[in-house]
């Protein structure tokens, strides 16, 4: 499905439930260890809650050492990363946050979910976990958040790893204004992420989450589905929160931070997939120019959006290699 038929078919489908490798550079591989597999149950279990002036932020923890902090998209939550956590936390101190208004974090109404808010927590959170400093990752509107967070709090982040997420002026891409419309009116949870819930059928469908946003559909299971959509539908509170981050998406904070980004000594490395038909894929160069210690940028010939929860090997690739040095 190509940019302009998404955006057509989200605008017209939100009632139906619409959510909407180049070669690497030469070096060896890095080795990546994998630790206890996590499924949902074992991610339900291991949830621990951090009280902040935010409210309880919801996390899951792996590993030790020095801290790496994973920042997810809409509508997911930190149960994302977890095949990264798995790879990655030998080497770190996995840190996997739901952001506020999205998975089990439990906020109080009326309280901000802008994406500056959204950083800012990050860095209450990381106060609470006595984490000075991270190498931060983060994907889809948490890409965004994560360079928010670069901006300002910029000594407390060693390394940047982003895939495809909003970047500069793509920020919210086209494909999500019918999301911002139908939050707006309070309606996109009921008519676009309930009938998913209800029915899986529906999210592997070509306009579901499974059929826009990953490269295999399948891949998103039965279980998935309920650990990253149940807390969205499961109060009118918790409704109106994932509306109310999602209009908050429609004011783009980032040209502003532009001249921080120019100016951020962390090293950067882009992971992109091409299939992607949310962000414009221009963004991965203009990341790569702007950020002065870039380590370039590594396309994955086919992967959408959520690619980095299909393909955690990836991921826990690029970062090994990113923290190595």
């Amino acid at each position: 499905m190509h940019r302009r038929e998404f955006i057509t078919v989200t605008a017209g489908a939100v009632a139906g439930g619409a959510l909407g490798c180049a070669a690497h550079g030469a070096g060896a591989r890095v080795a990546v260890s994998v630790s206890t597999p996590i499924d949902a149950a074992a991610f339900h279990a291991s949830r621990r809650f951090a009280g902040t002036v935010f409210g309880r932020i919801a996390y899951v923890e792996r590993g030790g050492g020095p801290a790496a902090l994973f920042v997810h998209g809409l509508p997911l939550n930190g149960f994302q990363w977890r095949g990264a956590l798995e790879r990655l936390s030998p080497y770190r101190r996995c840190i996997a946050p739901d952001v506020m208004g999205l998975g089990y974090s439990e906020v109080p109404e009326g309280q901000s979910l802008a994406p500056e808010a959204q950083a800012d927590m990050l860095a209450a959170l990381l106060d609470r976990l006595s984490v000075p400093a991270v190498d931060l990752i983060g994907s889809d509107s948490g890409g965004a958040i994560a360079q928010l967070f670069v901006a300002r709090h910029p000594t407390r982040v060693r390394t940047l790893l982003l895939t495809n997420c909003d970047v500069h002026e793509d920020s919210p891409p086209p494909a999500l204004l019918p999301v911002i419309a139908a939050s707006r009116e309070g309606r996109f949870v009921d008519e676009a992420l309930v009938p998913q819930l209800r029915d899986k059928a529906n999210v592997r469908a070509p306009t579901g989450i499974g059929g826009c946003c990953y490269t295999d559909p399948g891949y998103l299971t039965d279980e998935a589905v309920d650990c990253y959509l149940t807390p969205l539908a499961s109060s009118p509170l918790r409704k109106g929160q994932l509306h109310a981050y999602c209009v908050a998406m429609e004011r783009n904070p980032l040209p502003a931070i532009e001249p921080a980004l120019r100016e951020c000594q962390a090293p950067l490395r882009v992971v992109w997939g091409t299939g992607d038909t949310i962000f414009d894929p221009s963004g991965p160069d203009w990341l790569d120019r702007t950020f002065p210690r870039s380590r370039g940028v590594r396309r994955i010939e086919g992967a959408k959006l959520f690619f980095p929860e299909e393909m955690p090997d990836v991921i826990a690739e690029e970062a090994r290699r990113l923290w190595l040095g």
